[in-house]
Order: structure tokens, then sequence, then C-alpha cells
């Protein structure tokens, strides 16, 4: 990995036009998930998973929105 891609990845992105918008698009969608396996899932380590993992997709979605765009 070269020093480039090292400041990529651990630098701040502050956030540049339109990309707000995708943020809060994609958290409001990871909500709408949350809420429906809330109504349909029973309270479980798994259930706990989930929402973990609902919560690592968006971080990586806004990472690539922050480094790509």
């Amino acid at each position: 990995m070269n020093e480039q891609e090292l400041e990529k990845r651990f630098a701040h992105h502050a956030p540049k036009t339109g990309q707000k918008e995708s943020y809060e698009l994609i958290r409001e969608m990871a909500k709408t998930l949350a809420i429906l396996l809330v109504e349909h899932c029973p309270e479980s380590r798994e259930l706990s998973l989930a929402f973990t993992k609902i919560e690592e997709a968006v971080m990586w979605a806004n990472a690539s929105i922050a480094r790509n765009t």
C-alpha cells in the first residue's frame, strides 16, 4: 500500500457539493430497514448483529462517497 492510498484512507474528507444528500438518503434507507427488522424479528443476538451490519454498511457506503467522489 502506498502513501497516497494511506492518506486517502485516513484523511478527513469534508463533504463536497451533493454528498450530504447521498449520506442522508443512505442513512434514511438503513433506518427503514432497521425499523422493518424491529417489527419482524425477535430481540436476539442475531438481531443485534443485523443492526451492526447495517451500521457497517452505512459507514462503508459513506466512506465510498467521501473517498471516491
